[in-house]
């Protein structure tokens, strides 16, 4: 029989209305909003979902400490770092990947959330962490998946812009340029195992906000409260 596993993602996530007023200027059908231009992201999360995990989140630079020092591998556990690209469509599917796959055997819950913080966009009025974060097991919940030894990692299949973006970015080319923040929509699959020989798959679709200024690495904005097709 199939143990309950953990869905980082699908960790409900609703939307706090006094973020809405940011990104691309775009009314993006599900609300992703942040706060910047006109609809797009931002939100926190709302209801938990235990049945499979994806927490991990790499960085294309290790992140700081409090005075200023860079952290090493082991303060992210298994966490990969981000992806050093442009491409708002390639870097979303990175940190679908990331979100979808983590390991407690040899990653805590406070090394997770160090990981996944390293994706985030270092531009305070844009970044929601609380959409994010709220997708990551409470530390007691964590613990009990580590004594399961659960693990997860994640195939990503396609990337694509959401038809209520495109529309919008046709509507009003230049929106983009407010923030330079876009809304792309990945699925791919997530298989999950833990211990004696456990396992089991399934799809995953997620909608994330992700911000690519011109000649600069993408970064995560936020996870939309819900997929957009």
């Amino acid at each position: 029989m199939r143990k309950p596993s953990f869905s980082l993602t699908g960790y409900g996530v609703g939307w706090s209305a006094n973020r809405r007023a940011a990104l691309v200027a775009i009314g993006l059908a599900c609300l992703l909003a942040v706060a910047g231009a006109t609809a797009y992201l931002t939100g926190r999360g709302e209801q938990h979902r235990s049945s499979s995990s994806s927490p991990a989140a790499p960085s294309s630079t290790s992140p700081a400490t409090s005075d200023g020092t860079q952290k090493s591998a082991a303060d992210t556990g298994s966490v990969p770092r981000p992806p050093r690209i442009s491409d708002p469509l390639a870097f979303a599917m990175a940190a679908a990947e990331m979100l979808w796959s983590y390991d407690t055997r040899d990653t805590s819950n406070e090394q997770q959330l160090t990981g996944m913080q390293a994706w985030m966009t270092t531009e305070s009025e844009y970044s929601d962490w609380a959409s994010v974060s709220a997708q990551m097991p409470t530390p007691a919940l964590w613990a009990r998946m580590a004594d399961q030894q659960q693990r997860a990692t994640a195939t990503v299949s396609e990337a694509h812009y959401p038809a209520a973006f495109k529309q919008a970015l046709a509507e009003d080319p230049s929106a983009i340029t407010e923030a330079y923040i876009y809304a792309v929509t990945v699925t791919g699959q997530q298989t999950i195992a833990w211990a004696k020989g456990g396992h089991g798959a399934e799809d995953r679709s997620i909608t994330l906000a992700v911000q690519c200024r011109p000649s600069a690495d993408c970064s995560l904005v936020a996870i939309a409260p819900r997929v957009a097709p």
